[in-house]
């Protein structure tokens, strides 16, 4: 059967005809919409259409009107009448300063609709999915945690005297064998089980960079705890938004969204309270960007140096997890869209579906197995996701699109699990101290870089759950308090990778590197350590060691060859931006005769705080030019275009264009 779109008039549109589920019934065409099984986790009561582009005048009309039971378009107002639908609502906020990009993308189209309890959602489903003027209908569905483990605790404040060997005075340094490792120097037994080297490379990438505030990690986990001591300096913080204002002070869709949201309870405080929060999310936070040297817990990857005056990259805590509260994927799309819009250039993800190999003996309910699967199953999803990929930074900043860094799951599986496996993600799988996959990992064609995520199966005693050793230490919440103590898992793997990637942008941005996203993803992959060769012979762990009889469990290291991707490598990384990328320029001006736009030349020129500049604009009928410290003001004088140079005192210049016309975008950029 083919779709007819019906074109409407806004008048007729807006008139809801009535009909009888017999009437509706008879007038469908027939249906040969295949029957789809409904999802695990599935929300009831509720689905998410997305509409043709041909209806977005209609709904935006409706939408103004303040409509909120109904489309616009009489055939689906039909449908969702018999349906029994009482709440229509578009999925992600109007943001005006994003709304140009939101609609280029399509998803300003996305619509919630709550039906009555007694809905059958698969009929609705196939029903909607008849329409003309739809064209993709999916289920919402409930995502969980990757998986339920607890950390292990040790009595810790984080302020014990530092006893480390480390350029960085964080006494707990030594722990963290994932960022330096010496060959058995974090561990108390097993030293034999460990390889120098075995670790992302801070140490000599430390010498060149230790992070830049220009740089947001999105968090997607469970909340960050923003005044943990040892990471507050290191928090993204949305100037104007205060919490308990009940007010959207910036205009983006979101109240009182000050170090990012809740998407969870749908409300701006980051919780990390509740009695089932695990303190996940600040303990992937802090393998990113726990602050350096300030003489306290440990360090961040890209967490700065408090003792030379450098900043660590920020924080933002887009949380889905609170407690007994998980997200839907509607509210997981739209914390996605939520770190694109709002500054951050990395996302990063420790949790996922299961893995389509996955033994379904030991618990596990298998997941997509492809790209066009998993697309097929949540469209909303994967258009939330390219849109973060497409839209995240700057084509006038240090990166060009966002990068996205998934764990690759913990199901012991031969593929990694969804939507960690897309293939425009980097996918992480976990690695031991000695470079033998951690016994648990997802591994596969799919994984594109390994990390340190430790392995308690392989290290720890058989029957002792608070056995620690080969974990990963970072920051922690225990009973709602600032802490520290340890976790392994992919999901540990995962914030590794993501701090070396903020690593490689911060040095980026120190030395004006510009970056397609792709680009650099590319380039992390090209420097990071190949692994296969350390693959031979069998590794020995026991299965769910802290339980009493643990049976051992040998493993065949060959199965992973070619299957682990490499470790990521930050000295390496960041030895190769200098000659990668392109020289970022100041980018051509585009505005308005009468108007003003302000442009900080610093973040253009290496050392570019400390210079002095001046600029000069060829036909200064068409538009002037002033330059106040590092800030370079243009302004339109009369329609028209001319050139603008910017020159050094060591006589570096810039030429680049500049537009004056009506109608140009207030910031200046092109």
């Amino acid at each position: 059967m083919k779709k007819i779109y019906l074109f409407l008039t806004l008048l007729s549109a807006l008139l809801v005809v009535a009909c009888s589920d017999n009437s509706l019934t008879s007038e469908l065409p027939d249906n040969d919409v295949p029957e789809v099984a409904l999802p695990d986790e599935v929300i009831e009561g509720e689905l998410l259409v997305k509409f043709v582009p041909e209806m977005s005048d209609i709904l935006d009309e409706t939408l103004n009107l303040g409509a909120k039971t109904r489309s616009g378009i009489p055939s689906t107002d039909e449908v969702l009448a018999i349906l029994g639908a009482y709440s229509f609502e578009r999925v992600f906020p109007v943001d005006t300063k994003n709304e140009e990009r939101t609609r280029e993308a399509g998803l300003h189209l996305w619509y919630r609709v709550l039906f009555d309890e007694n809905t059958n959602l698969q009929e609705a489903k196939k029903n909607l999915s008849l329409l003309g003027e739809v064209s993709k209908v999916q289920c919402n569905r409930k995502i969980y945690r990757l998986n339920n483990q607890r950390p292990v605790v040790i009595d810790s404040d984080g302020n014990t005297t530092s006893t480390n060997e480390f350029a960085f005075n964080d006494p707990e340094l030594y722990r963290q064998w994932g960022y330096i490792n010496r060959g058995g120097y974090a561990f108390e037994k097993d030293w034999a089980k460990t390889i120098a080297g075995c670790d992302v490379g801070c140490e000599e990438a430390w010498k060149v960079c230790t992070g830049d505030p220009s740089i947001i990690v999105a968090v997607m986990d469970e909340g960050v705890m923003f005044s943990h001591p040892d990471l507050a300096a290191n928090m993204w913080i949305n100037e104007g938004e205060e919490f308990d204002t009940d007010k959207d002070a910036d205009g983006n869709g979101y109240k009182e969204d000050k170090h990012g949201y809740n998407f969870a309870t749908n409300r701006g405080y980051i919780s990390t309270t509740g009695s089932n929060d695990s303190g996940h999310g600040t303990h992937v936070a802090g393998t990113i960007a726990a602050v350096n040297n300030n003489g306290m817990g440990v360090c961040g990857i890209a967490g700065g140096d408090v003792a030379k005056g450098e900043s660590g990259v920020k924080i933002m805590s887009c949380q889905i997890f609170d407690d007994n509260y998980v997200a839907s994927l509607m509210q997981e799309a739209r914390a996605v869209k939520y770190a694109a819009d709002n500054g951050a250039t990395i996302l990063q993800c420790s949790w996922g579906y299961m893995s389509p190999v996955a033994n379904p003996i030991l618990g596990f309910t298998p997941g997509p197995a492809t790209d066009k699967e998993w697309e097929t199953m949540y469209p909303l999803e994967k258009e939330a996701f390219d849109y973060f990929i497409n839209n995240a930074g700057s084509p006038n900043g240090v990166i060009d699109g966002g990068i996205v860094v998934f764990a690759a799951g913990n199901e012991f599986a031969s593929e990694p699990s969804y939507p960690g496996a897309y293939s425009k993600f980097i996918c992480v799988s976990a690695l031991a101290a000695d470079y033998t996959p951690a016994t648990y990992t997802d591994y596969g064609a799919g994984i594109d870089l390994s990390a340190p995520g430790g392995d308690g199966d392989y290290y720890g005693a058989v029957g002792d759950h608070s056995d620690s050793e080969g974990m990963i230490y970072s920051t922690l919440v225990v009973e709602g308090k600032p802490s520290y103590g340890y976790y392994e898992g992919s999901s540990m793997a995962c914030p590794h990778v993501s701090g070396v990637a903020a690593l490689g942008l911060s040095y980026a941005a120190k030395l004006r590197r510009h970056f397609k996203a792709e680009e650099f993803i590319e380039l992390m992959y090209s420097t990071a350590t190949d692994l296969d060769h350390y693959f031979t012979g069998e590794k020995l762990s026991h299965y769910n060691h802290s339980s009493p009889g643990a049976l051992p469990t040998k493993t065949a290291l060959a199965q992973y060859v070619g299957k682990m991707g490499k470790l990521s490598n930050a000295a390496a990384l960041l030895n190769a931006i200098a000659d990668a990328g392109s020289s970022m320029k100041i980018p051509n001006i585009y505005i308005s005769p009468e108007r003003t736009a302000t442009i900080d030349l610093a973040q253009y020129f290496v050392n570019g705080e400390a210079l002095t500049y001046a600029g000069s604009v060829a036909d200064e009928s068409v538009a002037t030019v002033s330059v106040l410290g590092t800030k370079l003001n243009v302004t339109g004088v009369k329609k028209g275009a001319t050139q603008l140079t910017v020159t050094t005192a060591d006589g570096t210049a810039h030429t680049v264009a500049v537009v004056v016309r009506e109608g140009a975008n207030e910031n200046g950029w092109m």
